[in-house]
């Protein structure tokens, strides 16, 4: 297992990462039929497409660059509110990840800034059944096992991100279009964790494998 990737490597992890969401259109869209208009599959499928195609041609001066051409790509294609806050969880670690390659640290961080950039610009907070129920135990979780390593503590990310997914479930919206089903909400899964999670697990099944 890697305890660093450079940037060729995280150019094909983050390829393997926007493929999967877009194989995963039919799921995300039934998910948010149950509690929206089912649309956040075909969305998010349209702005990791285009991830995808940004991928190829990107110059990767630093690890930070392949987040930033994904989260440019999904923020100008993917629309709506899915498409702002998923391009703002790839743009923001950018900063983070400044250097030649990635390390357990730098991920924790990358993760920590995708939070904060996230939480400002859809202005939610932690137990509203959304994306950052799953986002901020896995950045919690990358934190905490940093000392493990780069491909223990992605795990430990995905790990937590698919935990706090699951707990979505028990959770009724507060915002969004959700919101206006209160307590029917409950029993299903927030569609923008389900995507998290999916993202994160494949990014760490990445990188165990680099």
């Amino acid at each position: 297992m890697a305890d660093t990737v450079n940037a060729e490597q995280l150019r094909t992890i983050l390829t393997q990462a926007c493929q999967a969401i877009v194989d995963a259109k039919e799921l995300l869209g039934e998910a948010d039929r149950a509690t929206g208009d089912g649309d956040h599959g075909t969305g998010m499928s349209r702005g990791f497409g285009a991830g995808l195609e940004a991928l190829k041609d990107a110059e990767l001066s630093t690890v930070g660059d392949a987040f930033k051409a994904v989260g440019m790509a999904v923020l100008s294609t993917s629309g709506g509110a899915s498409g702002a806050v998923f391009g703002t969880m790839f743009r923001a670690p950018a900063k983070a990840l400044g250097g030649e390659e990635m390390d357990a640290e730098g991920y924790a961080a990358g993760l920590e800034a995708a939070v904060e950039k996230v939480m400002a610009r859809g202005k939610a907070e932690p137990g509203q059944k959304t994306m950052l129920d799953a986002l901020i135990p896995a950045a919690e979780a990358a934190r905490a096992s940093v000392s493990e390593g780069l491909a223990a503590s992605s795990c430990a990310a995905a790990n937590a991100a698919e935990q706090g997914s699951e707990a979505t479930k028990d959770m009724i919206a507060k915002v969004g279009k959700a919101k206006s089903l209160g307590e029917r909400s409950l029993g299903h899964k927030d569609p923008g964790s389900i995507s998290v999670s999916i993202l994160l697990t494949t990014i760490a099944d990445g990188i165990a494998g680099a």
